[in-house]
């Protein structure tokens, strides 16, 4: 017999704390996101019946989103916008990054998908292998009439493997990424906390409203961040809130893992993992490279570009206190240039040419 909705709800949750609890208990990093992440997406390869509430998610992304905000004080709002050239080339980097990881995607399988026509399986790559939202590169992708399942699996498995490899790594090596970068307010006033949720709920809804990709965690966060770096402190997010947030936002993120998902084209799978180790791996190269140049630590550029999801990889930032804006900042803008320039771009490479020979016929 299958559970009903709020019953599979409440028993994954129930899963996700008893992980966080063995997560805090074993000092790992991100105990709140990852031990509930790991341990839902075990659950659901194995068949088990998990669920995610969106409305639970929604307000995690909220709750991050708004406690994210309150790092850009006037100071540090200078400090990001004296950045701005390396914002641009972290940019760059993630497009050209993104169009040869899917062209080495095409090349090693595109004469191994019989049925599916050439520029559909161009288009899938490409998509698949862009550094960008999930969801929002899978709606584009959709839209485009790819194989939305190898993109859906190939962004999900890339988010899985960073979210989960980039924080222990970090956390084992010792580094720090503060530096110069305060900290935010910490005190929790109750009036000021009402007057946050109201404001910040208000700034998500408009962004749902205008159709805007991630509307609970970007609305929030931008209304957030405008109220501090105006210079208004109402109160800080409590850290119980912060850390439920990351919670329900690492369910959400387990759930996808069902045992058809493992089963989806075994051979892109693997590839996609390995390629997922490499833009690792040269993201880390880039992200050395950027910390000559500005001065800033490694570890901070190094979330800042990775190939990792905004809502992960500050939170990483966050509690591993990693230089939350400007992490926020590089993610941010680069998630925002992807959202603008991938759709232009796919059409560039992959349908202009066609189309041009088709009038030279």
């Amino acid at each position: 017999m299958r559970l009903p909705l709020p019953a599979r709800v409440a028993a994954t949750l129930a899963l996700a704390l008893a992980a966080a609890g063995f997560c805090v208990r074993v000092r790992s990093p991100l105990p709140w996101m990852l031990g509930p992440l790991l341990a839902t997406a075990l659950a659901s390869v194995l068949g088990a019946p998990t669920a995610s509430a969106r409305p639970l998610r929604n307000a995690g992304q909220w709750a991050i989103g708004a406690a994210l905000g309150r790092y850009f004080t006037p100071e540090v709002t200078a400090l990001v916008a004296s950045l701005w050239w390396a914002v641009v080339l972290a940019v760059l980097w993630a497009l050209a990054l993104g169009t040869a990881f899917g062209a080495w995607l095409y090349r090693l399988h595109a004469p191994r998908m019989h049925g599916v026509p050439a520029p559909m399986m161009r288009a899938t790559c490409f998509f698949a292998g862009s550094i960008g939202g999930a969801s929002e590169m899978t709606l584009i992708a959709e839209r485009e009439g790819t194989r939305i399942d190898l993109v859906a699996a190939s962004h999900s498995l890339r988010v899985l493997m960073v979210t989960v490899s980039i924080p222990f790594a970090l956390q084992w090596s010792g580094l720090h990424g503060q530096g110069p970068l305060a900290a935010p307010v910490r005190v929790v006033d109750a009036g000021g906390l009402l007057l946050l949720i109201a404001l910040t709920g208000v700034g998500a809804l408009l962004m749902r409203r205008l159709g805007r990709a991630n509307p609970w965690f970007i609305g929030a966060m931008v209304v957030s961040m405008a109220l501090t770096m105006s210079g208004t402190t109402l109160s800080a997010v409590p850290q119980w809130m912060s850390n439920a947030a990351q919670l329900v936002i690492g369910v959400s993120l387990g759930v996808r893992f069902t045992w058809g998902f493992v089963r989806i084209a075994p051979r892109w799978m693997v590839t996609v993992a390995i390629g997922t180790a490499g833009l690792m791996a040269v993201s880390a190269l880039f992200a050395w490279a950027l910390a000559r140049l500005t001065g800033l630590p490694w570890a901070t550029l190094a979330l800042a570009t990775s190939p990792g999801g905004i809502a992960e990889m500050s939170i990483t930032a966050k509690v591993l206190q990693l230089g939350v804006p400007v992490v926020i900042a590089f993610q941010v803008c680069r998630l925002i240039a992807v959202l603008l320039l991938v759709e232009p771009l796919s059409l560039r490479l992959y349908r202009r040419p066609a189309v041009e020979a088709n009038e030279g016929v």
